[in-house]
Order: structure tokens, then C-alpha cells, then sequence
């Protein structure tokens, strides 16, 4: 039996709500003993002194975006798999804009091909590894079956086959203008008991918007994006979402007012719960004075009062999780101007240690409070059950150091793209290990 012991390691569990010094025994993949002090252990335990580390749940991400298959330039399986274990993440779930998209069995199948693929091929070499590496575990990769096909989004794809072909859930991962078939989406899916992810957008009001409306749009000289564009949706699907019960997760929440909304709603009781993004969380417009295409995202960036409510809404509860919404692009499609470059950035290795060093660091928030966002709570949101760091229990867990530094480049990073605004800047904080139930 392979079993290792962490010794005096500082253990962050929100589902008990703890946040204690203490060992812990591992064995076969298993969590065995969690007790101040751990004195009896097999003679082959491998001991590892952990005074200044942290163990907490892996994180689980909500929705991100995978290049394989259709985008391999930008981003493979392979390396989004060791992107996200590099991050600590131990959950990983793709949204479905895949070529082909996951909007019938047939992509569905074939992205599941591939899956099979990675953790079979003895090659990782094209992948930027010669293999997985041994202190690290792929996550459990799930999938967002598709909620429309067609050109125009206009057409239901078949729900009951794709929830039955194993589907986390179901999401287009881009707003849908048509009231009428949210309605009729919302009723057809509430038997199927799978999480339901919409992003409140109307594209009309944001028009060729790419920056928050406000005095920093006018400063810059570029086209903004009005906060109603995204709360004048939202107030129109939490309409439907009463009208007909079904539970909604709304996705990319980034305006004060849409926090206020959702607190409106949960108090009138409607089946809602919601994310923002880990960037959203900690930039505003002020950071756009570079103009750096890696700052351009869709929903833009907030005002700082935006960027205050967010924050303040994770914190209460009314904003339930933080989303990475890994998005990778290539070098040539961001060297372009801001307005014209794809929205989008990478995450999954970055989000811990910034989010850490911002938050935790700075003292605004607790350690069990962003682990709970990153962590159990997006479990929840998924309809899972949450890892937890108790005897007895699959272990599902990562170990950071948050003192450890290192810099970002393309030799650092897993994936295969690198559009992140911190690219050749050094960080502090480096997850050291994952272990994920196979």
C-alpha cells in the first residue's frame, strides 16, 4: 500500500469549515487519519515536513474553453489537461464551442475519442511533456452538451440523447437573444435534472462595444459597452426562470447591477445561483490604459464599483463561485489592437496564486473564503458533491505553496497559448502536487 504522510501542513476545508494545522495520512488514494499529530504510520511512508503549505479540496472549474478539436493551435487536450493540475484544479468542465461543436452525440463521441486518446499515447512530447508528471493528476474533464445548433442559435439540440450520452449540462456559453426558445429550453430540460448555465447579454444594447461605459471609455477613446447590455438580459431571464422554475446558473456576472438583481432574486426564492470570472474580480477599467489586447474580454471589464460589487458579492453569498473561463488564443490572434482582438484569456494556472496574493494576502478576504469559491461552491453549482478533507474519503486535494515564486513565460506555462497580461512578470505562489480519484 503506497501511503505518504503531510506533516504539520495548514489544512483548508470549507465544507467542515476548518482552517487547522494538522498531519495528514494518505494511503492507496485514500485520505486515512487527519489528527494533530500522526505518530503511527507504515514503516514505507513517504514523510513530507509541509510547515508553510496549504492542503485544500482541488478546485473545481466551472466552464473554460478547450482548443481540441477544431482549435489545436491554440490549446490541446493534453496540454489544457496539464494546464489545469498545474493550477490545481481536479475538475475541469468544457463548454461546447468545440469544431465540431457539442451539440449531437457525434461531437460528443468524438471529443470523448480524444480524451481516451490522451490518457493512453505513451508520446506527450508534442504537448510540451515527455509525461504527465508523477506529483501531478489529470482532473476529471466533463463536458457542456450544447443548448442550440445552427446558424442562428435557433434550433433546440437533442437534450434527453445528450443528457443521456453523460453531459455535465447544458450551455451554449453565449448569450441567447430569443425569450421565446429560453422558455421552451428551460421547460424541456427541467426533467432532465442537469445544471442549466445562461449568460445574460444582449448584444444590441453593447453594440461594437469593447470597454465599460463609463468616463474610462471616453478617456481611451473607445467604444463602450453599456452595464445594461448585460442587467436589462438578466432582468428579462430571471422573468423566465420564474415563470417556469427551472434551476439556472447565470454565468460571467460582471456589473453592479446585475449583483443586485440576483440578490433580488434569490430573496424572492427563484432556483438561481452565479459566477464572475477570477479576472473581473481583480481588474477594472483603470488597468485598460495600456490598451493590451489580454485585458480585451466579453462581458469587458467593470468600472471599479463593479469590480467592488463583485467582490463584495462572492463574500455575501450572492454571487456563489469564481470561474476561470480559460480561454486561450495564439500569439498572432492577440497581436492585434485592442478593439480588434478576440476576448479572451488564459487562467487555469495563474488564478490561485494571484487571487491568493490580491485577496488572501492583502487581508480582505480569508483563505477558506476563496477556497470556497474556487472549490466547493462551484462543486455545488455542478450539482456535485464537494470534496472534502476528512478520513475515510477519496483524497482530492491540492498543495500550494504561497510563498514559492516563479515567472510566467512559455516555458513556465502548460498551455499552449500564453495571452495572459502577465506573461514575463513574476509571481509568487506555485501549487506543488494534486491528487485526483481516477
Amino acid at each position: 500500500m503506497n501511503s505518504e504522510l503531510l506533516q504539520q501542513v495548514r489544512i483548508l476545508d470549507p465544507v467542515s469549515r476548518t482552517d487547522q494545522l494538522a498531519d495528514v495520512l494518505i494511503a492507496s488514494g485514500v485520505i486515512k487519519a487527519v489528527e494533530t499529530q500522526i505518530s503511527d504510520f507504515p514503516v514505507d511512508t513517504s514523510v513530507q515536513n509541509c510547515q508553510g503549505l496549504i492542503l485544500g479540496p482541488g478546485l473545481v472549474d466551472l466552464y473554460s474553453h478547450s482548443g481540441e478539436p477544431g482549435y489545436e493551435h491554440r490549446e490541446t487536450l493534453s496540454s489544457l489537461l496539464w494546464a489545469a493540475a498545474t493550477g490545481g484544479f481536479t475538475r475541469l468542465s468544457i463548454l461546447p464551442d468545440t469544431l465540431p461543436p457539442l451539440d449531437n452525440l457525434s461531437g460528443l463521441a468524438l471529443l470523448n475519442q480524444k480524451q481516451q486518446a490522451v490518457k493512453t499515447q505513451e508520446d506527450w512530447e508534442k504537448d510540451k511533456c515527455t509525461s504527465f508528471p508523477l506529483h501531478l493528476s489529470p482532473p476529471l474533464l466533463s463536458y457542456w452538451g450544447a443548448l442550440t445548433q445552427g446558424v442562428k442559435g435557433e434550433q433546440m439540440t437533442a437534450l434527453s440523447e445528450l443528457a443521456a450520452a453523460g453531459v455535465i449540462g447544458f450551455t451554449d456559453g453565449a448569450p441567447l437573444s430569443n425569450l421565446a426558445l429560453v422558455r421552451r429550453l428551460l421547460e424541456y430540460l427541467q426533467p432532465l435534472g442537469k445544471p442549466v448555465v445562461l449568460m445574460p447579454y444582449d448584444s444590441q444594447l453593447a453594440g461594437e462595444g469593447v470597454i465599460r461605459e463609463g468616463i474610462q471609455s471616453i478617456r481611451l477613446g473607445l467604444s463602450g459597452n453599456p452595464a445594461v447590455a448585460e442587467s436589462a438580459a438578466l432582468a428579462a431571464l430571471l422573468e423566465v426562470v420564474a415563470a417556469v422554475g427551472t434551476p439556472v446558473h447565470f454565468m460571467r456576472i460582471s456589473t453592479s447591477r446585475s449583483v443586485q438583481l440576483i440578490a433580488e432574486a434569490k430573496a424572492r426564492g427563484l432556483p438561481v445561483t452565479a459566477s464572475t470570472t477570477w479576472m473581473h474580480l481583480l481588474l477594472n477599467t483603470e488597468h485598460l490604459s495600456s490598451y493590451h489586447p489580454n485585458l480585451r474580454l466579453e462581458p469587458p471589464l467593470g468600472n471599479p464599483a463593479d469590480q467592488r460589487t463583485l467582490l463584495q458579492g462572492i463574500r455575501e453569498g450572492i454571487l456563489d463561485a469564481i470561474a476561470i473561463d480559460h480561454n486561450p488564443y495564439s500569439y498572432e490572434e492577440k497581436t492585434v489592437s485592442f478593439a480588434k482582438a478576440p476576448a479572451g484569456v488564459i487562467g487555469l494556472e495563474l488564478a490561485l496564486p494571484l487571487l491568493w496574493h490580491y485577496l488572501v494576502e492583502k487581508g480582505d478576504w480569508s483563505a477558506l473564503e476563496l477556497w470556497q469559491s474556487l472549490s466547493t461552491n462551484s462543486a455545488i453549482c455542478l450539482g456535485q458533491t464537494p470534496a472534502a478533507i476528512i478520513p475515510n474519503q477519496p483524497a482530492e486535494l491540492v498543495l500550494f505553496d504561497p510563498q514559492k515564486t516563479w515567472r510566467v513565460d512559455r516555458q513556465t506555462l502548460k498551455s499552449h497559448s500564453a495571452n495572459t497580461p502577465w506573461l514575463e512578470q513574476q509571481l509568487t505562489g506555485r501549487v506543488l502536487r494534486t491528487w485526483c480519484p481516477l
